[in-house]
């Protein structure tokens, strides 16, 4: 095992488990039998929707490669814009795979798809361009330098002409204000048909073999009374008796999975975790994964909080305070679009240390900050003889520059599971996130390892 694993006896979730060779060579054959397959006939769509078409040269594709649709909701986001001048600086051989796990061994083992193969695409609410975006982070942040940014700056505006005009239902005054989005009195059934037809005619114009959708979009408020939607009867009923609770994010993903593509849900909000969600992923046979990547200050409490544990040292008080300075840090001073990011940073360190004295988490926006993050934590504890001791901890990073690599490691594992015919949702992902979907376990460690055995395994087969 690589530094850090866990024994090998260690299990994994059942759900991964269950998942034989046997199971594997059948849905390897099915995946042939549908790669065959040529990609359906799409209707015009409807309302502020237009149909699109390339104008510009795709980049070179590997000739033995599949062409990976890549799907993000939040397309002119810092995060989105990252994760495409990441992977077009990547296949062109000007940046390095630092920080993708899927570069590492044992993960690097598996047969995964080249990023140069991805084709961006997306949904957003602001107008912004994707070069105007990146170059205002290179001004900002530094991230990308100015080398790079040239390198991708007609890759760029290339994927720019593929992103359409999204929803934002229930997205939060703070998203909304001053964005360009559907019109708020179409139908929520017309909304879904929209978004479902354009990752349909993304597929045909651009020849796609296999599309990912991937929520990288602000944080929405908090779904109220989830649980009216746990079955996917209740939730297509709700769809089409214009129920107008249902966040954006549910919309894409249901669009999304109904339609056989898989989903990963980098955000807080709901997206996938609605039961009825599950339930269709299940019957449609579809992967998905979520929710809330974990990419700085949780990512050290879930590798450093079992240490406590493991030492049997009592954390009277766990305090922390994050600063951040983007449209993320704006978006999250609402309380109501906070409140479910604060609650999956708190859940990862009750779960571990679940008799901890003090645990709070706060978030502020910083402007000066741009997309630079900082997190100050302040561990107070007790040892031998009533000893009271603290620790703390400072993290500095490109908030962007963290969440971009894993972006583009979740499309290829996603891509992987696919392939294998793992539908519903993957827990040996879990590592990734801060409240992964049907994981209670959130030791990074013992996160890590249920990845490094499905890799071990999917390699013997």
């Amino acid at each position: 095992m690589p530094n850090g694993g866990l024994p090998d006896d260690r299990p994994l979730p059942v759900a991964v488990d269950e998942l034989a060779t046997d199971r594997a060579t059948i849905a390897a054959d099915r995946w042939r039998t549908r790669q065959n397959e040529s990609c359906p006939t799409v209707d015009p769509r409807r309302g502020q929707m237009t149909a699109e078409s390339p104008s510009r040269d795709e980049p070179a594709q590997p000739t033995n490669a599949e062409r990976i649709g890549v799907w993000l909701v939040g397309a002119r986001g810092n995060v989105a814009t990252m994760s495409i001048v990441g992977a077009r600086a990547i296949a062109t051989g000007r940046a390095e795979t630092t920080g993708m796990v899927t570069e590492r061994e044992p993960v690097s083992s598996l047969e995964l798809p080249p990023v140069s193969a991805f084709v961006f695409g997306g949904h957003d609410i602001d107008p912004t361009s994707l070069v105007d975006q990146a170059e205002r982070q290179c001004e900002r942040n530094g991230v990308p330098d100015e080398e790079t940014l040239a390198s991708v700056r007609d890759d760029l505006a290339a994927v720019d002409e593929r992103i359409e005009v999204g929803t934002a239902v229930n997205c939060g005054a703070a998203v909304t204000d001053d964005s360009d989005h559907l019109d708020r009195e179409l139908a929520i059934r017309t909304v879904v048909d929209q978004i479902h037809d354009d990752y349909e005619s993304f597929r045909t114009a651009h020849e796609i073999d296999r599309l990912v959708v991937v929520n990288v979009a602000s944080t929405e408020p908090e779904l109220a009374s989830p649980d009216r939607y746990d079955t996917r009867e209740a939730l297509e009923d709700a769809i089409d008796s214009d129920d107008r609770d249902l966040p954006a994010s549910v919309l894409y993903a249901y669009a999304a999975i109904d339609a056989g593509h898989p989903f990963i849900n980098f955000t807080p909000s709901t997206g996938n975790a609605l039961g009825g969600i599950r339930e269709l992923a299940v019957d449609r046979g579809v992967p998905h994964v979520g929710r809330d990547a974990k990419t700085g200050e949780t990512l050290v409490k879930s590798a450093l909080a079992p240490m406590f544990a493991g030492r049997n040292l009592n954390v009277l008080s766990w305090e922390g305070h994050n600063i951040l300075g983007n449209k993320d840090g704006l978006v999250l001073e609402d309380e109501e679009n906070a409140a479910g990011k604060l609650s999956s940073k708190g859940d990862v360190l009750e779960s571990i240390l679940p008799d901890v004295g003090h645990n709070r988490v706060r978030i502020d926006y910083t402007p000066s900050l741009a997309d630079w993050k900082t997190a100050w934590d302040y561990i107070h504890f007790e040892g031998f003889l009533n000893t009271e001791m603290t620790m703390q901890f400072t993290w500095e990073g490109s908030d962007s520059a963290l969440a971009a690599p894993l972006v583009l490691d979740l499309v290829r594992l996603i891509v992987h599971a696919d392939e294998f015919g793992e539908g519903g949702f993957q827990p040996h992902l879990a590592s990734f996130f801060k409240a992964p979907i049907g994981v209670d376990e959130h030791d990074f460690s013992a996160q890590l390892h249920w990845l490094y055995e499905y890799a071990a395994r999917h390699s013997d087969v």
